[in-house]
């Protein structure tokens, strides 16, 4: 289904909200790393909302430990949310970790692992399959 354009416009509010607020309002020492929201499903009535985040830079245990300290600030994150948003209905919000990035990342490290192998072979190969020949390839040659 199609969203709407006032779907989308509570959709970007939301995004940069909440992305301001985790950057520059928490202050818990547990969230770590860089945190991005990079998407916001909202449902049709705008009362419900899930944010996509994506944390990088840490690894798999502290971003599990940052994603926890989120889920545990969205009292604050809702609030601000309230002030920022200018309709009578403010959405509740809903965390999820996006692992899409991640897989980008993964899937693009294994194809240039597998270019890099497939092109090392031809790499030490050149030297060893061509010779030069001084024969002067004009003339022809005799069976």
């Amino acid at each position: 289904m199609a969203k709407s354009r006032r779907q989308l416009k509570i959709a970007r509010v939301i995004r940069d909200s909440v992305s301001n607020t985790i950057q520059n309002r928490l202050s818990d020492p547990r969230i770590m790393g860089l945190i991005s929201v990079t998407e916001v499903s909202i449902s049709p009535d705008t009362k419900n909302a899930t944010v996509y985040l994506s944390i990088f830079g840490v690894d798999e245990k502290a971003g599990k430990l940052t994603f926890a300290a989120i889920q545990h600030a969205a009292g604050p994150i809702q609030a601000a949310l309230g002030r920022d948003l200018t309709g009578r209905v403010c959405p509740h919000l809903r965390f999820e970790l996006d692992t899409k990035m991640k897989k980008t990342l993964q899937t693009l490290d294994l194809i240039d692992r597998a270019r890099r192998e497939y092109e090392q072979p031809f790499e030490e190969g050149a030297e060893q399959n061509f010779e030069l020949d001084d024969s002067d390839e004009d003339e022809p040659q005799s069976p």
